[in-house]
């Protein structure tokens, strides 16, 4: 994940803090309505940049390949405890 990308992953977060304190949801339904509007602020924050720069600036970075998915994945149903 690029230095961009993260910024505008913490823009989504905090954006999406604010609009919870603010509106107070109450249940799944609500809480989701919150998180698509801090998202919505974060991803015109991209288009805006992108539309600047001429260019994605969407990495392929943050992308795993299959095998390492498919390994941590294992590896974590591995690990969890039997009962």
């Amino acid at each position: 994940m690029t230095n961009l990308e993260l910024v505008l992953n913490m823009l989504a977060e905090v954006t999406t803090k604010e609009i919870s304190k603010k509106e107070n949801p109450q249940g799944l339904g609500e809480s989701i309505g919150v998180a698509i509007k801090g998202g919505e602020v974060a991803g015109n924050a991209r288009k805006e940049i992108e539309e600047k720069v001429g260019t994605s600036i969407i990495s392929e970075e943050n992308f795993l390949d299959t095998p390492e998915r498919l390994k941590k994945k294992k590896k974590i149903i591995l690990e969890e405890p039997v009962l």
